[in-house]
């Protein structure tokens, strides 16, 4: 049986910006959010992550974000009595 050829997922430039944000990373330069201002980025994960974004801003051939999951729990509320407490003012005692 002859393998069927893969498509490429992400193109071999955008490679090139994660592997660009990898050396800052362990350089100890990379920074993440606006400008910088989200502080150093501390794991290989996030550098990964701040490195493919870069390519999808410069319009490169990266996959979509993954979706987050989220898991779908039933929204059933009790019903329940809301009571109403009287303020009483606290009588002063005479000495």
């Amino acid at each position: 049986m002859a393998r069927k050829a893969k498509k490429r997922r992400y193109s071999p430039s955008s490679g090139s910006d994660v592997e660009s944000e990898m050396r800052r990373y362990k350089k100890g330069t990379a920074k993440s959010g606006p400008k910088g201002r989200g502080g150093r980025v501390k794991s290989r994960k996030q550098a990964i992550a701040i490195g493919l974004s870069k390519a999808r801003k410069k319009g490169k051939k990266v996959p979509k974000k993954a979706a987050k999951k989220s898991s779908k729990k039933s929204t059933t509320r009790k019903t329940t009595k809301k009571t109403t407490r009287k303020s009483s003012k606290r009588k002063s005692s005479k000495r």
